[in-house]
């Protein structure tokens, strides 16, 4: 079976058109948080949209190698998600809830790859399976923390580091103004756990 005439065809031409949707989707999320001062978070976010990014470029290189000639429209035929509004607290559960998602679908799109032969594509998509993952536990937690406002405040005492000028202390709180360069708390580093 050629890579064109296949439903793994159809499965790379939604997960780009997904990958693209996604970036678009976690830029509104990044300037709704940089716009509300939280410059680490942020940044967060934005090496998730470049992550998309390189999604999206690995899924097309794919779509363009299924055809030596010019592909003039991909048939794009899937539901999107389409919730994020601008309300920050919400979008970082709506993104968590749509990294979920993917994990599923991208599991769903190896098993039909590996069924059809494209093995190559099969593990595509379960590598980007485990990132999407990622990306879940990421937005997971921001929210998780922006809800329970334990951002900046931890239970014990922790390294903060100004993501501004690089200043670090350590406390059970970041502090509302960097001593050093006067950046502002969303400027401090933002604790992931792994």
């Amino acid at each position: 079976m050629q890579l064109k005439d296949s439903k793994t065809y159809q499965n790379l031409t939604n997960a780009f058109a997904g990958e693209c949707m996604a970036m678009v989707r976690y830029r509104f999320v990044s300037y709704g948080a940089a716009q509300q001062g939280y410059k680490a978070m942020a940044a967060l976010i934005d090496d998730v949209i470049y992550n998309e990014f390189q999604h999206a470029r690995m899924l097309y290189t794919f779509i363009e190698s299924a055809d030596k000639g010019t592909i003039n429209n991909l048939p794009v035929n899937s539901g999107f998600p389409f919730k994020e509004k601008w309300n920050l607290l919400d979008n970082l559960k709506f993104a968590a809830d749509d990294e979920e998602a993917e994990v599923e679908i991208y599991s769903s799109f190896a098993k039909t790859a590996r069924e059809e032969g494209f093995d190559d594509v099969a593990g595509l998509f379960e590598n980007l399976t485990q990132v999407e993952s990622c990306h879940n536990k990421l937005f997971t937690q921001l929210h998780a923390q922006m809800k329970e406002g334990s951002m900046y405040k931890k239970p014990q005492a922790i390294k903060w580091k100004c993501g501004d000028c690089g200043y670090e202390a350590t406390s059970k709180q970041a502090w509302t103004e960097c001593p050093v360069c006067q950046a502002k708390q969303g400027a401090v580093l933002i604790q992931i756990e792994d």
